[in-house]
């Protein structure tokens, strides 16, 4: 059975782990066609102005519209919509490389010009064979490209720590699981007894040495928020 969504980890040269929620075909079938949608009113619409006012001059005007959405529309979105037409923006998906990075003009042209190839023989065949035997859901034009298409992350809500906590950079260079690990004792530091917290804060070794239980805990939330701070 194939996976209709996915996640794929990345280190981003900060140190920090960032997590791609990939967008499977389904979701980015539904943003295609409210794209599609869009597209068609506006032909609609310009249509009935072209042939109100511009005549027999209007039909030449009409096919330059349809070439110009049909390759122009999902460029200039991406690009300057921060990686996202109207539709994948609606399904909350943005386009992105495959290091996480924004899309480009240059990877924005290609994976869009190679849709060519990706909707033969119909209704994007090729592309969706390619999404699901692949292992970032990319179609050709996103293999072509180096491009992939994700989830949105939304921004997540505060942490209540219950006291001030100063935020710190980390004295030593941590491992990502080492990140992962503490990013996730911030986060569940307000189920936490005082007690387990000081008690688990002083299992941090090298981070807390010389420390007492209640410093060794105001230590780790501290570089905690430090690491949620920089992996936003």
């Amino acid at each position: 059975m194939f996976a209709l969504d996915s996640a794929r980890d990345i280190a981003t040269p900060e140190g920090c782990s960032l997590t791609l929620r990939l967008a499977g075909p389904v979701v980015r079938a539904r943003a295609f066609f409210i794209d599609v949608a869009i597209r068609a009113v506006i032909l609609i619409v310009l249509s009935v102005v072209l042939a109100i006012a511009a005549g027999g001059l209007g039909v030449g005007v009409r096919l330059l519209a349809i070439f110009a959405l049909e390759w122009f529309y999902p460029i200039l979105f991406e690009v300057f919509g921060q990686g996202a037409t109207p539709g994948k923006r609606a399904c909350k998906l943005v386009v992105l490389h495959d290091d996480g990075t924004p899309v480009e003009w240059g990877s924005s042209f290609v994976r869009n010009t190679v849709r060519a190839v990706d909707f033969l023989p119909f209704l994007y065949g090729v592309g969706l064979l390619a999404m699901l035997f692949g292992n970032g859901f990319q179609r050709i034009g996103d293999l072509a490209a180096g491009t992939v298409v994700v989830y949105r992350n939304e921004p997540e809500p505060g942490i209540e720590l219950g006291e001030a906590v100063t935020v710190m950079a980390n004295p030593i260079d941590l491992k990502l699981d080492e990140q992962r690990a503490l990013i996730d004792y911030v986060r569940r530091s307000s189920a936490l007894t005082e007690e387990r917290a000081e008690e688990l804060a002083l299992l941090a070794g090298p981070v807390v040495e010389g420390l007492g239980p209640a410093a060794a805990r105001r230590r780790l939330l501290a570089l905690g928020q430090h690491l949620i701070g920089q992996s936003r």
